[in-house]
């Protein structure tokens, strides 16, 4: 592995991260420098400003450069702030009892990649992942190649962002003299962490809920699938209680820190004074505050998961819930309220997720970009090998 320091840039939802580090002799990842930048010329998910964005990251770049004493010529960007679109299909092949070929499968892939460049002119692929191999109606884990058969179905997940997004990006950095080396997903990186930490559970929502935006991905067979993001975070449970008990918002982060809640509550007991200032004392059943909190978090589960008609078909108890809650609200109450609605008292099984880091991010997209994925079928950007080519080369070296 190249050990060479590599510069990756994280546009998020209201900042950007530029990372650099390198592979030291035992091929773990070595971050040396970061930085954190305000979203600039950043707005609906589209860039805005180039020259001002570019100016900006040519600054940073620069200081970058000069702390790692080296001059980077090519970027890794992760991103999580675009308008992005998710299309799965399928192909097939009649077989009529013979062996499946090599062939077979390049027409297909070149049959269902053909058709979204012809339907999809105004956007670019970011990824395709193999989600699901099937002969004569049977799931299969790996491609049948020489397995005989009468029917055939290969199932392919687009990912795409829009082309003048991704023209706009190229632009930034071609004004920073940086080269754009691969664009990865960050939910696919995080789908990609998840299943690598957790004896490659393949098939899984993860749901990300923050102060005030929360997010859901879908990855099946160690293929994102879709993706959704939603403007409400626990914002909106602190927005309700305080509306409730016309308690300022911090005074309600504050009790929500402290306090214990859950559905035994006794019906009397009060919050106690302590909370509030001399001015502000007020008879507050605990209550009063936990069913606000149940009614709101229910809502929110409903709309991002249980009634949500994108994963109407998907929802089973089968499937693992990974659930990360990152924002300045530390209660155990809300958190414990959260795993317990998501999960529909246990019937569905809740892992909380601890924070996804910048080293952990940059580590497995350094390690995704230069082993790749085991799903993933897309040559690297400006790849001179065509689609097929690489994916053959990866699977039988």
């Amino acid at each position: 592995m190249d050990n060479s320091p590599k510069l990756f840039i994280s546009i998020e939802d209201t900042e950007i991260h530029l990372i650099a580090g390198f592979n030291n002799d035992q091929n773990s990842f070595v971050l040396l420098e970061k930085l954190i930048l305000p979203i600039y010329s950043i707005s609906n998910n589209s860039i805005s400003d180039l020259d001002k964005i570019a100016k900006i990251i040519k600054k940073n770049v620069l200081i970058i450069e000069q702390k790692v004493n080296f001059t980077f010529k090519d970027i890794i960007v992760i991103l999580n702030n675009f308008k992005i679109s998710f299309l799965n299909l399928s192909g097939f092949k009649k077989l009529n009892g013979t062996q499946i070929s090599k062939e077979n499968i390049t027409y297909i892939l070149n049959s269902l990649k053909s058709y979204v460049d012809q339907n999809e002119e105004n956007k670019k692929i970011l990824h395709i992942f193999n989600s699901e191999y099937c002969l004569d109606k049977k799931r299969l884990d790996n491609l049948p190649i020489g397995l005989f058969g009468n029917f055939y179905t290969h199932e392919l997940s687009f990912i795409q962002m829009d082309s003048i997004d991704y023209k706009n990006l190229e632009n930034i950095f071609q004004k920073c003299n940086l080269r754009i080396k691969k664009i990865l997903l960050k939910s696919f990186v995080k789908g990609a962490h998840i299943s690598n930490k957790n004896n490659n559970i393949e098939t899984f929502f993860q749901i990300q809920i923050n102060e005030s935006s929360s997010t859901i991905f879908y990855f099946e067979n160690n293929s994102l699938k879709f993706e959704q993001k939603f403007k409400f975070g626990t914002n909106i449970i602190i927005q309700d209680i305080s509306k409730i008990t016309t308690l300022k918002a911090e005074t309600v982060k504050m009790i929500l820190d402290k306090i214990e809640l859950h559905e035994n509550i006794p019906n009397d007991e009060v919050i106690k004074e302590e909370f509030f200032d001399d001015k502000f004392k007020k008879n507050i059943k605990k209550k009063l505050v936990y069913e606000v909190a149940l009614a709101r978090i229910k809502e929110i589960s409903e709309i991002i998961l249980h009634k949500n008609i994108n994963f109407k078909h998907l929802v089973n108890p089968k499937k693992k819930i990974f659930l990360g809650v990152r924002d300045s609200l530390k209660s155990e109450s809300v958190i414990k309220i959260l795993c317990t609605i998501f999960s529909k008292r246990n019937r569905f099984q809740i892992q909380l997720l601890n924070n996804f880091d910048s080293k952990e991010m940059v580590t497995t997209v350094n390690e995704l970009v230069h082993f790749g994925w085991k799903k993933e079928a897309i040559p690297i950007i400006h790849s001179k090998k065509s689609l097929i080519a690489r994916f053959f080369e990866e699977i039988f070296g």
